[in-house]
């Protein structure tokens, strides 16, 4: 019953008429920078950041919320249409999804994607409503020390997941643990690392840095890899599969969404990782598995199931511990910060309303994104006609203002801009971003939660190990750490990563 009450209160939240044209803007606006190859959701969002501090809370969040799951259906059209994804987690899909375009059954591979993304949203939505308040009970039950070991993990986490080598990925977390150092000691309120700089007193910018490492150092790649598109532009075929596609796409779906489920909740990345495992996992269970590569609609099923799922559950972490599962979610955390609410577990006791609010516009959110999507495919083929130097000034022209209207300071402009370099040369340097992002996100309240232990503690480490659940993480993390640096294992994931890229 009290679920059935939390979510009696979630759709009275998510269904008034300014929450609803949020919801709106926000898938929309996810499915078209979804469909414009390279900006991708991490940079819309944190582009959109400084708008939302104009919002009220859960209106900002079930936007941004919505162009986080958006962009993953938006990814799925250039995939199929043009053979270059949207986003990261549409790789896979463009293997399968594009040869089916090129055989007359673009409309076929479109209705695949869409219509196992809106399965495997509602069912992430739905696992999120059960699992959502009793890991928030859990979660209330831990102490500092629980939260170290939780956070660490994370970290460690988004380690094994992310691109590259693990020393870079290592790298990558260090760098951006040392810049959420930056600022005033919580404890003594001694300056760290400002250099004698009055604006760094509170800290590095959170927005600039997002602003910086995520749009302007994608502005900057995409422009040095503009090419010409092959759009797919004749007939797209039938839109509704026909009765044999439906039951080929049946089971590839249900198992690309457990797959996903589960494998969202990690950090790092589980939405893109889910998206290859199911990939392989269909091409294995495959009677034909040579119809792989040439059209098959388990191929796109499958992962697009998988990474909508994923995206779903990726909220859990956030709504119940605090903890961001991915870079969005990071810059969720940040949103939530803006507008005063602190992360964690209480959000659901203190914030029932919003907690419950969001949860109900994911599903909402992915129903308008089926009766969007296929209407519109046409205006998105035009869409992806327009060159990318023509858009590129009216990204930085909205980053420079949003950034700007923050704090009504100019010393942050000039932060995106040594931020936006720094992006870049680490995208040369083939690093990947994300775990610097999480790593700074994380750093202050990881450093909170050692500082507190070991306080309450009386300086005593062992308060790490003597208490059950904290010891348990950091065997969970140590081993998942082992893991990652097996011969065999990081073979394996430098084979999967370079097939993405």
């Amino acid at each position: 019953m009290d679920i059935l009450a939390n979510l009696a209160l979630g759709f009275s939240t998510a269904a008034t008429p300014e929450n609803l044209m949020f919801c709106f803007i926000g898938v929309l606006l996810g499915t078209l920078i979804g469909v414009l190859p390279g900006i991708g959701p991490t940079a819309t969002i944190a582009m959109l950041l400084p708008i939302t501090f104009q919002l009220e809370a859960v209106s900002s969040l079930i936007m941004l919320a919505g162009v986080y799951y958006g962009a993953q259906y938006g990814g799925s059209t250039t995939a199929i249409l043009i053979n270059l994804p949207g986003e990261s987690s549409s790789a896979v899909t463009a293997i399968d999804g594009y040869q089916m375009a090129r055989q007359g059954k673009a409309g076929t591979a479109l209705a695949v994607a869409a219509l196992g993304s809106f399965f495997a949203g509602t069912v992430g939505t739905v696992l999120v409503v059960l699992f959502a308040p009793p890991l928030t009970a859990i979660a209330l039950q831990f102490g500092a020390a629980e939260y170290f070991s939780l956070m660490l993990l994370g970290l460690i986490a988004s380690i094994a997941l992310a691109h590259g080598s693990v020393p870079k990925a290592l790298a990558m977390v260090v760098l951006g643990l040392l810049l959420g150092l930056v600022g005033t000691d919580i404890y003594t309120g001694a300056p760290r690392f400002t250099f004698g700089i009055p604006e760094l007193a509170e800290g590095l910018n959170f927005v600039a840095l997002a602003v910086g490492v995520f749009g302007i150092a994608e502005i900057l790649k995409n422009l040095e890899g503009e090419h010409t598109r092959s759009v797919v532009t004749r007939a797209l075929g039938r839109l509704w599969p026909s009765s044999e596609d439906l039951r080929a796409m049946v089971a590839p779906m249900l198992r690309g969404t457990a797959l996903g489920s589960a494998l969202g909740v990690l950090p790092g990345g589980g939405a893109i990782l889910a998206s290859f495992a199911s990939y392989t996992l269909e091409k294995r269970l495959s009677k034909t598995p040579e119809a792989f590569g040439k059209g098959a609609i388990a191929g796109v099923a499958g992962p697009e199931s998988a990474n909508n799922a994923g995206a779903q559950t990726s909220f859990i972490p956030l709504l119940t511990l605090g903890i961001p599962a991915n870079p969005v979610m990071a810059l969720m955390v940040g949103a939530m910060i803006i507008q005063g609410i602190v992360p964690g577990p209480n959000v659901a006791t203190n914030e029932p309303a919003l907690f419950w609010g969001i949860i109900v516009s994911m599903w909402i959110g992915n129903l308008m994104l089926v009766i969007l999507n296929l209407p519109l495919i046409g205006l998105w083929v035009r869409l992806l006609k327009v060159p990318y130097f023509v858009l590129f000034p009216i990204i930085m022209a909205m980053c420079s203002i949003g950034v700007y209207s923050v704090n009504s300071n100019v010393y942050d402009l000039y932060s995106v801009a040594v931020f936006g370099l720094l992006g870049y040369v680490l995208v040369k340097l083939r690093c990947e971003p994300a775990p610097l992002l999480l790593g700074f996100v994380l750093g202050p309240l990881l450093e909170e939660n050692l500082r507190r232990a070991m306080i309450l503690g009386r300086g005593d480490p062992t308060v790490f190990l003597t208490r059950p659940i904290s010891l348990t993480l950091l065997l969970i993390a140590l081993a998942v750490l082992v893991l990652v640096l097996l011969p065999s294992v990081r073979k394996k994931r430098a084979e999967v990563f370079t097939e993405e890229d």
